[in-house]
């Protein structure tokens, strides 16, 4: 299922007003006003303008939250007292904050996995950091330069803060789905894209995979197929280079957030008949 050509330049209107035709669409197609379930009520990309607008003050709210200071707090200390990294990620805490600022929130409850892996030789091409093929193992050894200095990097204060602002957004940035599905992973996407170096960085990246794969309208499946055939796949749809234009990504991010929306919809309660022709 993919937009008409109509209801995507209205979308791509950046107007913030709550009342404009993209947003009275949206609301329309997921059930507002009609009893239906909650509606997305705003034009996901003024919805993305409007979150980086406000997102310093946004996160340093979040922050405050009570059990989200109460991690950031239990994290800080667990640093402090922490002899090594193994001794570290086995506090629950220290490794949930640790893990979801840096985008591997999804493997919390792996501990066995986060200390065989950080505590490994990235430099060595047989480790086990360097052999996963989720590639956001290797860029947190090396963002922390775990093997080589222990917990000397993290034990930094301004790094410490760091780590912890960092879970704060993130946190944030989930909150956001809840209304504007694939909004997190839009503005995860953003801050990096400058940084793809290649499509295997893609496909070993969770965020970045679902991010470039949606735009790209390429289906789920595509996942079952051998790694050179998901590498062409979007090798020949995507030159990686572009991603250091700010003015394409920006166009790639709202392309993104509308196959999103549209597979939302698509999803969810069946649309209104006579709106049903604006999503063939």
């Amino acid at each position: 299922m993919s937009l008409s050509l109509s209801l995507v330049s209205t979308l791509f209107n950046t107007g913030t007003n709550a009342t404009d035709p993209a947003s009275s669409l949206l609301t329309i197609l997921n059930g507002g006003g009609a009893g239906g379930a909650p509606a997305l009520d705003t034009n996901p990309i003024a919805t993305l303008k409007l979150a980086e607008t406000n997102s310093t003050k946004a996160i340093a709210q979040e922050a405050k939250d009570p059990n989200v200071a109460r991690d950031i707090a239990a994290f800080r200390a667990a640093v402090a007292k922490a002899s090594s990294l193994k001794a570290l990620l086995t506090n629950p805490i220290a490794r949930k904050v640790l893990l979801t600022a840096n985008g591997l929130g999804d493997s919390v409850d792996f501990p066995a996995l986060a200390i065989k892996a950080l505590t490994s030789d990235p430099a060595n091409a047989t480790s086990l950091v360097s052999k996963l093929t989720d590639t956001r193992w290797l860029t947190l050894s090396k963002t922390f330069s775990f093997f080589t200095k222990g917990l000397d990097v993290l034990k930094a204060p301004q790094i410490v803060n760091d780590v912890a602002n960092g879970y704060a957004q993130i946190l944030w940035q989930k909150k956001q789905d809840a209304t504007t599905p694939g909004l997190s992973n839009a503005l995860d996407f953003r801050s990096r894209a400058s940084k793809i170096t290649s499509v295997v960085q893609i496909l070993g990246d969770k965020t970045l995979r679902n991010v470039v794969t949606t735009a790209l309208g390429l289906p789920l499946q595509i996942a079952l197929q051998p790694l050179d055939t998901q590498e062409r796949a979007i090798s020949t749809r995507l030159d990686i280079t572009k991603l250091k234009d700010p003015a394409f990504v920006e166009k790639f991010t709202r392309r993104f957030l509308l196959n999103s929306v549209s597979n939302a919809v698509a999803a969810g309660p069946a649309a209104p008949i006579g709106l049903v022709s604006l999503l063939a």
